[in-house]
C-alpha cells in the first residue's frame, strides 16, 4: 500500500483539539452511546490524557486531519491506546495501522513495555486492525465502558 509523500504524524496541538473531540464523536455516536468517560476525555484532553504523561497523535495529510489515536497512561510501563478514529473519507486506506504502528513506537519511547485497549467486537475493522497489530485477547475485567466486551494487549 503506498500513501502520500504529504502523510505527517504530529502530536496534539490546541488547535486540532476539536478533530480529535468530532472524529471520536463521530464513531462513537454511529455505534455506540457517548458515555460520560468519552465526554470527559474529549473535552479535557490535555488534562486527562496528555498532563499524566499520555499523548495523542495525529494522522495529517496537509491541513487535512485523517485520523488520531490516544496513549493514557496506565503506569510507568503500560498505557491504554484510546480513541482511535480515522476520517470517513479516509477509511479503508491503511490508514489505522499507520497510527497505530506511530502509537506503539511513541509508547516505546515513553517507556512503555505494554499496551492495552479497549473495545467492542462488532468493530470487525477494528479488530481485524488489533490482530494485525499483534494484540491478543484478555479475560474480561472490570471496565469505564458499557460498550467495552473484549479488552486485548500487546507486548513491546
Amino acid at each position: 500500500m503506498t500513501h502520500s509523500p504529504k502523510l505527517s504524524i504530529v502530536d496534539f496541538r490546541p488547535g486540532l483539539r476539536d478533530a480529535f473531540k468530532s472524529l471520536n464523536e463521530a464513531w462513537i455516536r454511529r455505534y455506540f452511546i457517548l458515555e460520560e468517560t468519552d465526554r470527559i476525555a474529549l473535552e479535557h484532553p490535555e488534562e486527562k490524557i496528555i498532563q499524566p504523561g499520555g499523548c495523542i497523535l495525529f494522522l495529517l495529510e496537509g491541513n487535512d486531519v485523517l485520523g488520531c489515536s490516544a496513549l493514557v497512561k496506565k503506569d510507568n510501563t503500560c498505557f491504554e491506546l484510546a480513541k482511535m478514529a480515522v476520517a470517513d473519507h479516509a477509511q479503508r486506506r491503511g490508514y489505522g495501522e499507520l497510527l497505530g504502528h506511530a502509537c506503539m513506537e511513541r509508547a516505546k519511547e515513553l517507556g512503555a513495555e505494554r499496551l492495552y485497549l479497549e473495545s467492542n467486537t462488532s468493530l470487525a475493522p477494528a479488530m481485524a486492525l488489533y490482530k494485525k497489530l499483534g494484540f491478543k485477547r484478555l479475560p474480561q475485567s472490570e471496565t469505564p465502558y458499557m460498550r467495552c466486551n473484549i479488552q486485548m494487549e500487546l507486548w513491546l
